[in-house]
């Protein structure tokens, strides 16, 4: 038995959410953040997304694994959706689930990127979004690489289904490597498409590969009454 169903789940609305989202509707130059990216926490609406997602994981059928960001609001994110007892011998963080890394552009809006750092606006502007690597950090093409890594590694463990818990750039990216999504093509599905707080994103394999069969679902949220909160991924600045 190999892997055959991957469940991907973005984590609820955190504080950086917040903090960067009001940042930009301020026109600030900078995200009122004081602590690093992996301690980051959810905000009472994404513990609540968290709980609602219960309810979608109650009905999802048998889960054999969980692997999850090391980051804390994607572990808050699972600990609030599944029982601890499916956890304490289920679950695997790994390094290569965390979010992707701005470099010198963190804690800096969209405004404060082209006003502090020009240079690297005129990158991204020049080499895209999928291939633009800010100093200090990661391009969506470094993200690929390591997610390559990490299902290379794990997707023929003997489990059927398995749940992931992350981030939108790492849903987005297990798509582009499992489906598979050249830049083109996953640039286009990404302007398009958001991955929304504590949405589900659903992949099948069958004997042609794999197949999307849900995206960004969150009728969960919907029926237990919590936000639906969005914190799209286009811009550089941090997501958390």
């Amino acid at each position: 038995m190999t892997v055959s169903r991957l469940l991907l789940v973005r984590h609820g609305e955190s504080e950086g959410n917040l903090a960067a989202s009001r940042a930009e509707r301020a026109s600030s130059r900078t995200i009122d953040l004081d602590i690093r990216d992996a301690d980051v926490a959810l905000s009472p609406t994404g513990e609540e997304q968290a709980r609602a997602l219960r309810t979608w994981w109650e009905a999802a059928g048998p889960i054999d694994e969980y692997w999850v960001s090391p980051y804390l609001r994607a572990r808050q994110t699972l600990a609030l959706a599944v029982d601890d007892a499916e956890l304490s011998t289920r679950t695997r963080v790994d390094e290569r689930l965390r979010d992707r890394e701005l470099g010198i552009l963190d804690l800096l809006t969209s405004l404060g990127v082209r006003e502090f750092h020009p240079e690297e606006a005129a990158r991204r502007r020049h080499l895209g979004k999928y291939y633009h690597r800010p100093p200090g950090g990661e391009s969506w093409a470094d993200v690929a690489l390591r997610l390559r890594s990490f299902l290379g590694e794990n997707l023929d463990r003997p489990a059927d289904t398995v749940m992931i818990v992350a981030h939108d750039a790492v849903v987005m990216l297990i798509l582009a490597v499992l489906l598979p999504l050249d830049e083109t093509e996953l640039l286009a599905f990404a302007a398009e498409n958001t991955v929304r707080n504590a949405s589900v994103t659903e992949l099948e394999r069958g004997e042609a590969g794999w197949e999307l069969t849900t995206f960004s679902s969150v009728g969960h949220l919907a029926a237990e009454g919590a936000d639906i909160t969005v914190h799209s991924g286009e811009d550089d600045g941090p997501q958390r």
